[in-house]
């Protein structure tokens, strides 16, 4: 009776609560030659992706903590889900905090190249989905399905503004595009106006879109059927980054590296990215980025200019700007939009954003 006494007394101080929040965006678009013609388009998730999710935390005292969340992905544009095999399809996972230990997560979630990397992108800088590199094969713009399933994560406490992060995935994970073995390790500078990002991560078994987000034929002796993904033994992505805080001004500068390899030998999709954010008025910013994507003598460039007005702080109206060229045989194919027939493509996008 003592003991359960104690039990009860215990949970009655413990302080926990659980939040419901989600997000949508849904507008319209204009691409140039889409497939060989102009096109208007309705699109969605260009700002934030749309999801909802619930996220707990219970005070276990002394400053730790036992944390969940659930999270998963749809469609406003049609109300579907954003995954047909796993409902919390976005993120699902449980763990402890300790302030001087760090943070241990369990389940399915994102890795360093998108918490981290992805934070100094021109993607999610400028909040344009669209705006990701080719094919999204760095991982920066996080989507279905590059959550990895089966993982343990590691974030380490704050150190006079050093964070540090690791992460391994189990083999044989479900609902995810690598089968592998997954491993990622990542360095997270942050002081004032200036943060620092550097990761590097390895990937076994990882299935890339190689046919259907850069139209690529064949790749390293293999013939690449329409609509095929491509089965890599081994990918190794890394990358650094950065971004300093002017005032008004911020300015954000990226490379990353993914080396490709199978039986066939190995390839580097490279890429460089670098823009800048004003902040015109309290409510609204204007973005400017650029990058440029090289892989296996084909090459991708894209400018976008970006303007958010924010008509209070959980709804945004936004419009985009981007332009893309691609080079060596190539074909323009913003990321999300579709391939173009040739190697320019010009893509417009305009919508609204609400987060609750």
């Amino acid at each position: 009776m003592g003991v359960a006494c104690g039990t009860a007394s215990s949970a009655a101080r413990a302080q926990s609560s659980v939040t419901l929040y989600g997000s949508l965006d849904a507008g319209v678009g204009y691409v140039s030659n889409l497939h060989g013609s102009s096109a208007f388009i309705a699109e969605q998730g260009t700002l934030q992706a749309d999801r909802f999710g619930l996220i707990g935390v219970e005070d276990l005292g002394a400053g730790r903590s036992a944390l969940f969340r659930l999270e998963s992905g749809f469609v406003t544009t049609t109300g579907a889900s954003a995954s047909s095999t796993s409902f919390f399809n976005r993120q699902a996972y449980v763990g402890l905090s300790d302030p001087a230990a760090g943070t241990v997560t369990l389940g399915r979630q994102t890795d360093w190249n998108f918490d981290w990397l992805g934070s100094v992108s021109t993607g999610q800088v400028l909040g344009d989905f669209s705006a990701f590199h080719p094919g999204n094969l760095d991982g920066l713009g996080s989507t279905l399905p590059v959550q990895l399933s089966n993982v343990v994560k590691w974030k380490s406490a704050p150190f006079y503004g050093l964070t540090l992060g690791a992460l391994y995935g189990f083999p044989g994970a479900a609902a995810s595009n690598t089968s592998g073995r997954t491993l990622s390790f990542g360095a997270n500078y942050t002081r004032g106006p200036l943060k620092l990002v550097g990761v590097w991560s390895e990937y076994n078994d990882r299935l890339l879109p190689l046919a259907t987000a850069l139209g690529l034929t064949s790749f390293q002796e293999r013939t690449l059927p329409a609509g095929a993904t491509f089965l890599a033994s081994r990918v190794r992505d890394a990358g650094v980054g950065g971004s300093y805080q002017f005032g008004k001004l911020t300015v954000h500068l990226l490379g990353t590296d993914v080396r490709i390899a199978s039986a066939g030998g190995a390839d580097h999709f490279r890429s460089v990215d670098g823009g800048l954010n004003l902040r015109v008025t309290p409510a609204e910013e204007v973005a400017v980025g650029a990058w440029s994507a090289w892989l296996d003598g084909k090459r991708w460039t894209q400018a976008t200019l970006a303007n958010v007005y924010s008509l209070s702080k959980t709804t945004q109206l936004y419009a985009d700007l981007m332009y893309e060229t691609a080079g060596g045989g190539a074909v323009a194919d913003t990321l999300g939009i579709g391939a173009s027939s040739g190697k320019r493509q010009i893509v417009v996008l305009s919508g609204i954003h609400h987060l609750f």
